[in-house]
């Protein structure tokens, strides 16, 4: 089943083309990657998603729905790399508030079962101020999921992160998966190789490939992802 369809997304700023003519599909319960050097198009492509920007043409549906017309209300939700986060409340205190902007979802046994996935019990009451990179990532992932969430969004997750913390990250991603779709924009080829399903690559805000990391690879007549998406993602048109 599709759960995300981009269907001809154009953006433009001004004469500027963000986004040209973008098409693929996400499919049901699967961690899908997003690819791309700076500047070409994730962020603005992430930003049309969950409805911070207005696309120029094309449409978006969500579950066969256009997302001008569906009720995105607890479909979605997103982790960004700039977390969020209110770093004079508590972990369990900045979870809860999430939690209670979505009403039904307001309930405890949400918020203790979310600290427990997300190994976050032993910290619970530490001001968020005072969390190390990792616990802060975390805490951000935590509050996009409490609502519970068919689609969730990972904005560079990892980035600044050590390799520890890194690892440690990826381990709590992967036991997300399939318990709902995940869209994950990323840097870190590795963290794609060790995550996901299926990715997209865009350049000049244009779709060059998408598919599973051997396809990616046969496509580009590579050895490596890291030789198919230089290949790819540095061709000039």
């Amino acid at each position: 089943m599709k759960t995300i369809e981009f269907e001809e997304v154009t953006k433009y700023y001004q004469k500027y083309s963000a986004l040209e003519a973008v098409s693929f599909s996400v499919h049901e319960h699967e961690l899908f990657g997003l690819l791309g050097v700076n500047g070409a198009g994730k962020s603005t492509l992430i930003h049309i998603l969950i409805g911070l920007i207005p696309l120029t043409s094309g449409r978006i549906c969500i579950f066969g729905n256009s997302i001008a017309e569906a009720k995105h209300q607890g479909i979605i939700n997103v982790a960004f790399q700039e977390q969020a986060i209110a770093k004079k409340l508590t972990v369990e205190e900045n979870i809860t508030f999430i939690a209670q902007l979505y009403g039904e979802y307001a309930c405890k046994e949400s918020v203790e079962n979310v600290l427990e996935q997300l190994q976050l019990k032993e910290v619970r009451h530490q001001r968020a101020s005072t969390l190390s990179g990792g616990y802060q990532k975390r805490l951000s992932i935590a509050m996009a999921i409490v609502t519970h969430p068919q689609i969730l969004i990972l904005d560079e997750p990892t980035l600044g992160l050590d390799v520890l913390a890194r690892h440690e990250l990826w381990h709590l991603i992967t036991s997300l998966k399939g318990k709902m779709t995940i869209f994950l924009t990323t840097h870190y080829l590795e963290e794609i190789e060790a995550l996901c399903d299926r990715v997209a690559i865009l350049n000049h805000g244009m779709l060059k490939a998408v598919g599973t990391i051997e396809e990616i690879q046969a496509k580009a007549k590579a050895q490596t992802l890291e030789e198919a998406f230089l290949a790819i993602a540095t061709k000039e048109e």
